[in-house]
């Protein structure tokens, strides 16, 4: 009897899935391995779908999100570009779907790597005067954190508010005896989505991936580096940490820090309002026109998965992307296997080997189609290339956290910063053409005659690409 009981109640549990899966699945391919897995998996199935498998762009995680960003006031004249064909269809796409504004009056600075990007950081606070916000995916106890928190300890005692905010999965290793350090010296710490059993099926798989630092709202950084002592020291098995960061000077500041903002209320269900400033810019022929793009899981649009296909469809003459984790979905690998098969000079630089091989194999699952179509490809060998960089042509780039992955595509928190400047776009079209020349360059025949074992390790991992 308990037993029928238990396989009734489990049918009724697993037909109710099913219809909200059909009312609510995005896309039929997933769909239809969702409702595999839930009649083939018993129990597991389920439990797979509630950690992996829900829709958030209709099953909000934050559903009073929206409501906070539409207090914001992103789009006051004194922040807009106003009659300017600048960035195209992809400047109006990101405005419609995110509200952020494209915005002048900034002033940008490349930071090549940790030591360069942690250097400007410190400079930076040591300027602040009203508040300072940091917000990462990973914060390791180091070097770096024990520098930081002398510098935040040193603050707060001047009446400085300093927010601080880290990821429960990626920084689940930081110590409560440096947090606790961390508020006894004055800082407000939030922990965003914790790892806790309650939240535990609903939470998991959906993880703040930004980094992100504003002094005052006026200073900005934000790109693929995180704390770690990596940075400055490299480790064992991957050497060391190569990166790209971003520091914004100007109005982008302030909209960098309303990204974190709208973070922290989710996290402390404080609502913090900053009042917008002028920026600070030394001279108008020092200005850059920038615009934030950020995405979640929740939000009404795949807004980072757009913005790439929009980039690389727009392109005219060249697409060159440096990204650790290029896991293309099928609408971005067409995007750039048509812009190579059009003419266009398309180039990926990935690391020879990443901090997982999983990932490492699900990412040469992708190669040969590459190669097919005339597209280049670059392992880069001296370390572990972990920038977030996209080049089109010779006056957009890309900076910021999202890889081309089904994860940073749908289901992480993240930000990147486009960049409408033309000596930053050299700067950095430069710098991935050296990294390329240091690099190895696969071709197609000889990448097709691998062996059978790798294609079969290839296969399997890009069957779990979603996962990962």
């Amino acid at each position: 009897m308990l037993v029928a009981t238990l396989i009734i109640l489990y049918a009724l549990i697993a037909i109710s899935m099913v219809v909200g899966i059909l009312l609510n699945g995005v896309r039929p391919a997933k769909t239809l391995a969702w409702l595999l897995a839930i009649f083939t998996i018993p129990v597991g199935g389920i439990l797979l779908y509630l950690m992996l498998g829900r829709n958030r762009r209709k099953n909000k995680l934050f559903p009073l999100k929206n409501e906070f960003l539409k207090n914001l006031d992103l789009d006051e004249s004194d922040v807009r570009v106003v009659n300017t064909d600048v960035g195209g269809k992809t400047t109006k796409l990101i405005y419609h779907t995110s509200n952020y504004p494209l915005t002048q009056q900034n002033e940008v600075l490349v930071l090549n790597d940790g030591r360069e990007t942690f250097e400007s950081i410190f400079s930076a606070l040591e300027r602040a005067q009203k508040n300072i916000h940091i917000q990462y995916y990973i914060f390791e106890e180091g070097h770096l954190a024990n520098r930081l928190l002398e510098v935040l300890k040193a603050k707060a005692n001047k009446g400085i508010t300093i927010r601080l905010l880290y990821d429960g999965i990626g920084s689940y290793s930081l110590s409560k005896k440096y947090i606790k350090a961390l508020e006894k010296a004055g800082v407000i710490v939030y922990q965003f989505l914790p790892f806790k059993f309650g939240r535990f099926l609903s939470s998991l798989n959906y993880r703040n991936h930004r980094k992100i630092i504003v002094i005052d709202s006026q200073i900005g950084f934000t790109g693929g580096i995180n704390i770690s002592d990596k940075y400055l020291r490299g480790e064992d098995t991957l050497g060391s940490w190569r990166d790209v960061h971003l520091r914004i000077d100007g109005v982008s500041a302030y909209l960098l820090d309303t990204v974190f903002l709208a973070d922290w209320y989710l996290a402390s269900a404080e609502k913090v309002t900053i009042a917008k400033q002028k920026p600070e810019i030394a001279t108008d022929q020092s200005t850059s026109i920038v615009q934030i793009v950020p995405s979640g899981p929740d939000d009404d649009f795949a807004i980072m998965e757009q913005v790439y296909f929009s980039m690389i469809n727009n392109a005219k003459k060249c697409v060159y992307i440096s990204n650790p984790y290029i896991i293309p979905n099928y609408a971005v690998l067409q995007s750039l296997k048509t812009a190579a098969l059009s003419g266009l000079d398309v180039r990926l630089l990935m690391s020879s080997s990443t901090d997982s091989k999983l990932v490492d194999w699900c990412v040469r699952a992708y190669f040969e189609a590459y190669l097919k179509a005339g597209i280049k490809v670059y392992l880069y060998p001296k370390g572990f290339l972990h920038s977030k960089v996209v080049v089109c042509d010779d006056d957009q780039v890309s900076v910021g956290t999202a890889n081309l992955d089904d994860r940073s595509l749908h289901q992480n928190y993240e930000v990147n910063a486009l960049v409408y400047d033309e000596k930053i776009c050299t700067q950095l079209k430069e710098q991935f053409l050296s990294d390329c020349k240091k690099s190895i360059e696969l071709n197609y025949s000889g990448y097709k005659q691998r062996a059978w074992p790798a294609k079969v390790l290839e296969g399997v991992a890009k069957l779990m690409s979603p996962l990962l």
